[in-house]
């Protein structure tokens, strides 16, 4: 790996967690373990299958996947971070699994290193949120699947999630200082702007939409959305630290970009308290999407 890893390992091995360890071990547990087991559980997994996790990132479904292949089965570690996948490398070492590993990097609606009919099941986990081209990796996932092969495929619906909703800022109630958020937002929507951003320019219907397109002739998706008026509390300095994906700068940075310093501080003096004490809304939408060719 580089000594300057790129953005997608900084954000899962940093920034998506505020750099906390703690806090990214919590969030495995509480939230994204539960999310692999579903995936995997949903994959109908057989001993000897081939398993390709597209956008594999630091290896959560992977390296599941492993555990619960039996000693013929094989996992195909793909992702467009060359990074991510050395560190993957290195960690399938580590454990004394790389016999059982291959690895690919490429991006998901062009897995051209991977030849057709080859895998027995494809997953995915909050990958085609940064896809342009959907339908184009959902053809991908069907064009790489042997006969009777399956998907296993779960992305956050962001539709769903109050990606417009702009009353809140990260699920904080920020109207009383509603002009400095719209400031700060700016700086995001420089990167992922509204509407055009592929992070938010589908539903569960497109999903499904998608994989009837590609050719499979059985689907099914599971919608779950939930709202909790409560949030997890962060501390400050964790929060500053924190990016919602790897494609947008942490907060603290986005807030010294788009505030001056008198600003900053009239915008930590609302935010802090309610950051602190989880006094917010937390939304919750995940489609998972299965299919057999």
């Amino acid at each position: 790996m580089t000594d300057n890893p790129d953005r997608w390992h900084r954000w899962l091995l940093g920034t998506r967690s505020g750099g906390d360890t703690h806090a990214r071990e919590r969030m495995l547990a509480e939230r994204l373990y539960p999310i692999r087991d579903k995936l995997l559980a949903s994959a109908r997994l057989q001993p000897c299958d081939t398993l390709l996790d597209v956008g594999a990132g630091d290896g959560l479904i992977a390296f599941g996947a492993l555990e619960r292949l039996g000693p013929g089965g094989h996992v195909i570690f793909s992702d467009i971070s060359r990074d991510l996948l050395e560190h993957c490398r290195e960690a399938a070492g580590a454990q004394g699994s790389l016999g059982r590993c291959s690895f690919v990097r490429a991006p998901a609606d062009r897995l051209t290193d991977v030849p057709d009919a080859s895998v027995d099941v494809v997953t995915t986990r909050s990958v085609l949120i940064y896809v342009a081209d959907k339908a184009a990796a959902v053809r991908e996932f069907y064009r790489v699947l042997r006969p009777g092969g399956r998907i296993s495929v779960g992305e956050p619906i962001n539709a769903l999630m109050g990606w417009d909703d702009r009353t809140r800022f990260y699920g904080y109630d920020i109207r009383p200082v509603r002009s400095l958020a719209e400031k700060v937002d700016a700086v995001y929507e420089s990167a992922q702007p509204h509407g055009t951003d592929p992070m938010g320019d589908f539903d569960d219907r497109d999903l499904v939409r998608h994989a009837e397109d590609a050719g499979f002739p059985e689907i099914e998706l599971e919608l779950r959305v939930t709202v909790a008026s409560r949030r997890p509390p962060v501390p400050w300095e964790q929060f500053l630290r924190t990016s919602g994906n790897p494609l947008i700068p942490a907060f603290g940075e986005a807030m010294d970009r788009a505030l001056s310093p008198a600003e900053r501080t009239e915008f930590t003096a609302h935010l802090k308290p309610l950051v602190e004490t989880g006094t917010g809304q937390e939304r919750m939408a995940f489609a998972y999407l299965t299919a057999t060719k």
